[in-house]
């Protein structure tokens, strides 16, 4: 026997609690819900966050930092990353980084210097450090930067 498989015994469940039939099923007439009032009515009751027309905590708590509207978020790829994922390939443009699922499609890619690069490669991303520049050209390739945010 299984832990998935173990189950109460039917006399051991508990039937589930039938309002609204009848006075006596103990539940029937206003069906557990008291007479009259917010709560009793179709659709009624209110939101988690209401404190009954108190001014609600998240109003009273001050409103703290700030969210920069303007920030760029790049997805950080090191070069040991690329050099595993792209074994025989001397090209890696920004469509086969996302085709091989190493950075989410849509995303701008950062190239971090992390890994030893031992053949010439050409990589296509929007931003490089300047460590993964020194070892790509080290290596007698080319970091292909695009325009990743344009200004207006």
């Amino acid at each position: 026997m299984q832990l998935h498989e173990l189950y109460p015994f039917p006399e051991e469940r508990k039937n589930r609690k039938r309002i609204g039939r009848g006075r006596g099923s103990g539940s029937g007439c206003t069906a557990g819900k008291g007479n009259k009032g917010q709560n009793s009515r179709a659709g009624g009751g209110v939101r988690p966050s209401f404190e009954g027309g108190q001014m609600p905590i998240q109003r009273r708590l001050p409103k703290r930092g700030f969210k920069n509207p303007f920030k760029v978020v790049y997805a950080p790829v090191n070069l040991e990353r690329l050099i595993e994922a792209f074994p025989n390939t001397t090209d890696i443009t920004l469509d086969a980084i996302y085709d091989r699922g190493i950075i989410a499609r849509g995303a701008l890619v950062k190239v971090l210097g992390q890994g030893e690069l031992t053949q010439a490669m050409t990589i296509e991303a929007h931003k490089f450090s300047a460590s993964a520049l020194e070892k790509i050209a080290k290596a007698g390739g080319q970091a292909k930067s695009l325009e990743s945010v344009t200004e207006g």
